[in-house]
């Protein structure tokens, strides 16, 4: 797992001080930059977003406790503060672990391995999420789930889109580009074939020489424009 970036963020000059000292003792984290001004603080954590603040709650302008709650989606916080009483409230806003000033480096690396631990937890969760096997149009004015296994191409009509199905003879008609249909759509299962009809790879069941193919009922015509990639990819 790679290094992981902090920022910290305290009014105290020592303090700010002695956390760079941690920071850069522990193999493990990166310093992306430290801060006594809060605000200032925050605009940094939103263009740099770092994995982790070490934030400390009583300051001028702007306490830990609202600028965590600003903070972007990716970043979590470790609070370091001298007073014990904001322990609850802290984790409250998801803080990873609270550290009670005076701070121990022992104390400091054992609340660093946790955010390390939760990192490489989410990190395995998302590379172990299973593949997306659908997706939901909206017609009729509601939202229809449909599986790709289901879809056998897509027909445009001038700002509309027909999804034909498998399961059902009316094809789904939705109010769609069809640069949005290919962006909805897995690029390893889906292709264009036309300004007109993208294809359900998987449901192809002959192709001739020149590009006429047998999708379900349908048969389809690869452009010109699109031939080359559409026989490099199939053949």
């Amino acid at each position: 797992m790679k290094n992981l970036r902090c920022i910290v963020v305290d009014d105290e000059p020592l303090a700010v001080k002695m956390l760079e000292g941690f920071v850069e003792r522990t193999p493990f984290l990166e310093l992306a930059g430290s801060y006594n001004d809060p605000v200032l603080a925050l605009s940094e954590i939103r263009s740099k977003a770092p994995e982790i603040v070490f934030l400390d709650i009583q300051m001028p302008d702007l306490d830990g406790m609202e600028l965590s709650r600003m903070l972007p989606e990716g970043t979590r916080v470790i609070f370091t503060t001298a007073f014990k009483q904001y322990a609850f409230e802290s984790y409250e806003v998801s803080a990873l672990d609270f550290l009670l000033k005076p701070i121990r480096y022992q104390k400091f690396l054992e609340a660093a391995q946790k955010a390390r631990d939760w990192f490489a937890m989410k990190e395995a969760s998302l590379a172990a999420a299973p593949e997306k096997t659908s997706v939901f149009i909206k017609a009729d004015g509601v939202l229809r789930k449909v599986d790709y296994a289901d879809l056998l191409y897509v027909e445009g009509m001038k700002d509309y889109l027909m999804f034909h199905l498998r399961s059902q003879r009316q094809p789904l008609v939705t109010h769609l580009t069809m640069k949005a249909a290919e962006d909805m759509l897995p690029q390893d299962r889906f292709m264009r074939i036309h300004r007109s009809f993208i294809v359900n790879l998987e449901q192809i069941t002959s192709v001739s020489a020149q590009g006429d193919l047998k999708v379900g009922d349908a048969l389809l015509h690869v452009s010109e424009g699109y031939k080359d990639a559409f026989f490099e990819k199939v053949l």
